[in-house]
């Protein structure tokens, strides 16, 4: 083999990483070994550094712009050990322009692989986690361990997760609850924004925006919303009035709505325009291939609002459907 040359060695102490493994990848070309280049490229060191524009939405009074589209922490990502698959999708997500990602610490090892990745692009990206536990003390020891596996410093939003019942809420806003983890994290200035999920009762989301000035919520919007318990028709014109951000999420009914996964009616595009024809400020999808990651681009791309005609359409198809698309919610198993 040729040995490495002399001027190359004394110009690489003033070098950047990204010059470096240029000039070493020119190099190893000359003397025929590019097989072995791709190895040595750390994860996302191969990244544009200004991301692909994607259209975007304020999110709520956060004063942050997210793209339409933004990844979800399942998908391929709400795995254990599966690597080789779960890093290429949020590569992807990053070089095509997606600046908002979730996660949460019940998403396997979905944070683990956001922290490999991301580490290097913290200041463009908008990051989610959330919170299970409904104490203070249970909820920052999740925040620590979140935080650590991230690979960050702060969360941009922290949310408490998957509220479901009074009861939850009752816990939550006790003393010695989960929203005093919230507050005192953002004093500590460990999370930026505060926000809420849920999928189950739209009435305890609407309590939970009514008792606090949350910054976000996250919730179901797709085309069978409104066969029973919508969240369309009762959390987002609440919330919209308060400012928060609105997140949608299980756009396609946990496929039960899409053609071919899940024998469903509707394309992704049916699917996804729809949810993003409503008052959202973006949606989180969870993807399982690098197709799927590409397409939700493209069609966020694309994206134009559908009339009241075509919405008419999409859940006028959707209805035989709805009820299985939506059986997450409170009585929706029994229907």
């Amino acid at each position: 083999m040729n040995d490495w040359p002399l001027e190359a060695c004394y110009n690489c102490i003033n070098m950047t990483r990204r010059e470096f493994l240029c000039q070493l990848r020119i190099w190893l070309l000359t003397v025929g070994l590019s097989n072995f280049v791709k190895p040595l490229q750390a994860i996302g060191d191969s990244l544009p550094s200004q991301p692909v524009s994607m259209p975007t939405r304020p999110l709520g009074r956060t004063g942050f712009k997210a793209t339409l589209f933004a990844l979800g922490g399942e998908g391929i990502l709400r795995t254990h050990r599966r690597w080789t698959e779960a890093i290429p999708v949020i590569q992807k997500a990053l070089e095509l322009g997606v600046n908002y990602f979730d996660t949460a610490p019940a998403y396997a090892q979905s944070q683990d692989y956001y922290g490999a990745v991301l580490k290097e692009h913290r200041k463009r990206i908008f990051l989610a986690s959330k919170t299970h536990d409904r104490s203070r003390e249970g909820s920052l020891r999740l925040l620590e361990d979140s935080l650590k596996r991230l690979k960050t410093d702060h969360l941009d939003l922290w949310q408490l997760h998957d509220l479901r019942t009074q009861q939850d809420l009752n816990q939550i806003f006790a003393g010695g609850g989960a929203l005093e983890a919230l507050e005192a994290a953002r004093t500590q200035k460990l999370v930026r924004f505060l926000g809420i999920t849920g999928h189950y009762d739209p009435a305890i989301l609407l309590e939970a925006i009514r008792r606090y000035p949350f910054d976000t919520v996250l919730c179901p919007v797709n085309a069978g919303d409104r066969r029973f318990l919508s969240f369309i028709d009762m959390v987002l014109p609440q919330a919209q009035a308060k400012g928060l951000g609105i997140i949608g999420m299980k756009v396609t009914g946990r496929n039960a709505l899409l053609t071919g996964l899940g024998q469903g009616p509707l394309s992704m595009r049916d699917a996804l325009y729809y949810a993003l024809s409503q008052t959202v400020s973006t949606v989180i999808v969870g993807c399982r291939t690098l197709d799927e990651v590409e397409e939700n681009v493209h069609l966020a791309r694309a994206f134009t609002a559908l009339t009241p005609q075509a919405l008419g359409r999409i859940e006028a198809a959707a209805l035989n459907r709805a009820e299985l698309a939506n059986s997450f919610k409170e009585g929706g198993h029994r229907l």
